[in-house]
């Protein structure tokens, strides 16, 4: 039987999963760090994640040391990542953690990434193999859903990314993790879906002391 496609992301307060976005190559260039526009976005990205990287489990993956915190949100970082059999993600996305992550990526798993441009498949280090998917979002989550199994498929980002496949009809639930911060303007995750098309409902809700975590079946009205 086929898994979920599901995705999950923090989101700001007042609806914003992401600061404005800057080009891609500047975000981690060691040249560009003291740019205003760099250190506006680097702060916000900072803080919108800052629940998440004192978790035990993100420090494991991500390989930042022994320790770290215990309790429902990192049960919940956990679960995430051993639900997901595949991801699928957008180019700008894949451009920005190009950049950002460790030679080992953080998925072990197969990536898709959506894109225009063709370019043979990228292997990294622990299980993670990027494909580049040149024909749409629809063909990347067949190649998804036949990589990930039994496992879920995650779409992973960005904004645009997942909201073509709400529009599309095609995610069966997701998670948000809202953190209290404000940032005022950035990316919102629902500014273009078509919400007409779109009904929801609540079946889960988690809070610890840093976040409360909302979870939402999917259907179509």
């Amino acid at each position: 039987m086929a898994g979920k496609v599901f995705f999950s992301v923090t989101m700001s307060l007042d609806g914003f999963m992401a600061p404005e976005p800057v080009p891609a190559g500047d975000a981690f260039s060691p040249e560009k760090q003291d740019d205003p526009g760099v250190r506006r976005w680097n702060s916000k990205w900072s803080e919108l994640q800052a629940w998440l990287f004192p978790q035990r489990f993100i420090r494991e993956n991500l390989k930042l040391g022994e320790g770290g915190e215990e309790g429902i949100d990192n049960d919940i970082a956990r679960a995430t990542y051993e639900r997901t059999g595949a991801s699928v993600m957008g180019k700008r996305m894949f451009d920005l953690g190009e950049l950002a992550w460790p030679q080992e990526a953080p998925f072990h798993t197969p990536v898709f990434v959506v894109t225009h441009e063709k370019r043979d498949p990228w292997e990294r280090p622990g299980g993670t193999t990027f494909h580049f998917v040149t024909d749409g979002i629809s063909s990347a989550l067949d190649h998804a859903r036949e990589a990930a199994g039994e496992r879920d498929v995650r779409i992973a980002g960005g904004a645009q990314t997942i909201q073509e496949y709400l529009d599309s009809g095609l995610i069966d639930e997701f998670s948000i993790t809202l953190a209290p911060v404000l940032f005022g303007t950035g990316i919102r995750l629902f500014d273009h879906v078509d919400r007409a098309r779109l009904a929801l409902d609540q079946t889960r809700t988690d809070a610890s002391s840093r976040v409360t975590h909302l979870t939402y079946a999917v259907g179509k009205r």
